[in-house]
């Protein structure tokens, strides 16, 4: 991890830049993948898990039985965990529902808006060497709670075909209702267009790595809509001399392990507690199952030393982290000036760990600068927002005037003899 001392403003969109692939070669792949899909369904599915995935496989679904046995494999430990995790998270997407307000704009105009949920949605599960089930928690339970009718689920399986049992555990629990063999590039194509056996679906979540981001951005060229572009995960710490260096070195480690196109970074008014925090670093790694994935991810990470911190605060909003860790004397303080980050969390405690896993926030969030313009999921994500009008005798004559003379400065005659007929009358 590279430490700089007060750099100059001109150098910040230098040191805001992701670790990316080249975009042209990335988009030619997920374009040709799309064609195959769109054109041979499932046969191309076949042929694409084969060559990235190395499963030969005869179908896609999952099949009840499966599904069940997946239960025997979980300990009972962690079932508990993840019933803990789902009560946590239902808790605080269920307070996010609206209630029905009836507005009366004009006397005689009322307007209000409700909620219907998108009735067929596909969620997207990372698998490989880190199958996130967590993720299932948090795409499942919102949709369930809105109201979605059909929720399709795809992750990639091992070689063997073989799903990990507990995403199975927990697509059961949270009320998935279709689960299928299909990663990467091949699985959002398929859920876009549909084939033999994967709906065509009118949403898409979930999180993934540069080629799942970039098949999800595609999809929308072809009337499908997405959550938002989440691709590798990140994070951005802000930290004082009153910050546990342990506890921050294990925070930064905790994304750096999800891939080597992750990104960490560290900022500091104290040069002291920026080496501090990179010793406690290079110590915590050597113990770590995926170390070499997680120094990768530091080889292109940084920690900054800036002169006090508001200026930390002020280029953690222009880098707009997924996640932002605050651990300073008086976080709270902070909190006003925090313009863009995908989720917050607030001192020596709340680490990134528990918004992933079980503190009820959602924790699919926008990466790579989307923090500017999009939110993380939540209830909302599921649903359309419809508004209605009803409109009294009495309430079109209070608007009917100002309607009449607005339409006909638009030269839209038919609009104002729409009202002119109902005020004669």
């Amino acid at each position: 991890m590279k430490k700089i001392i007060n750099v100059n403003k001109n150098n910040w969109l230098r040191l805001s830049q992701r670790p990316t692939i080249r975009q042209k070669d990335l988009n030619k792949l997920v374009n040709k993948i799309f064609v195959e899909v769109k054109k041979d369904g499932d046969e191309a599915l076949k042929k694409y898990s084969i060559l990235f995935d190395k499963a030969e496989l005869n179908s896609f679904a999952v099949s009840n039985n499966i599904i069940k046995n997946a239960s025997k494999n979980i300990s009972k430990n962690l079932k508990e965990a993840i019933q803990l995790a789902k009560k946590n998270i239902e808790i605080f997407h269920v307070s996010q529902k609206e209630k029905i307000k009836i507005i009366e704009t004009t006397k005689g105009v009322n307007c209000w808006r409700e909620n219907r949920a998108i009735e067929k949605i596909g969620i997207y599960i990372p698998g490989g060497t880190a199958p996130l089930f967590s993720t299932v928690l948090m795409l499942g339970i919102p949709a369930k709670l809105a109201g979605c009718k059909e929720i399709i689920l795809c992750t990639p399986p091992n070689k063997n075909g073989e799903i990990n049992p507990a995403i199975l555990y927990t697509a059961d629990l949270v009320g998935i209702t279709s689960i299928n063999k299909i990663g990467g590039i091949q699985a959002i194509a398929a859920m876009t267009f549909g084939t033999e056996t994967i709906p065509k679906v009118f949403k898409i979540f979930g999180p993934g790595n540069q080629f799942v981001t970039a098949a999800k951005q595609l999809a929308q060229n072809f009337g499908v809509a997405i959550d938002l572009p989440a691709g590798p995960s990140e994070i951005l710490i802000i930290a004082d001399k009153t910050c546990n260096p342990t506890f921050v070195a294990a925070d930064l480690l905790s994304q750096a392990e999800h891939g080597e196109d992750s990104q960490v970074i560290l900022l500091s008014d104290d040069e002291i507690i920026i080496d501090n925090i990179l010793f406690e670093l290079n110590k915590q790694i050597k113990y770590l199952p995926r170390k070499t994935i997680a120094q990768k991810s530091l080889n292109k990470s940084i920690a900054i030393v800036f002169k006090n911190i508001n200026e930390c605060v002020e280029f953690s909003n222009f880098y707009a982290p997924e996640h932002l860790i605050i651990v300073t004397k008086n976080p709270k303080y902070l909190i006003p000036k925090i313009r863009n980050a995908g989720s917050v969390f607030i001192g020596n405690y709340s680490c990134e760990s528990a918004g992933d896993y079980a503190s009820g926030t959602n924790h699919t969030l926008p990466t790579n600068g989307y923090a500017r313009n999009y939110s993380g999921v939540s209830l909302d994500s599921f649903v359309k927002k419809i508004t209605f009008q009803e409109i009294t005798k009495n309430g079109i004559q209070n608007i009917g005037p100002a309607i009449e003379l607005m339409a006909e400065a638009e030269n839209l005659f038919a609009h104002k003899n729409a009202v002119s007929l109902r005020l004669n009358k």
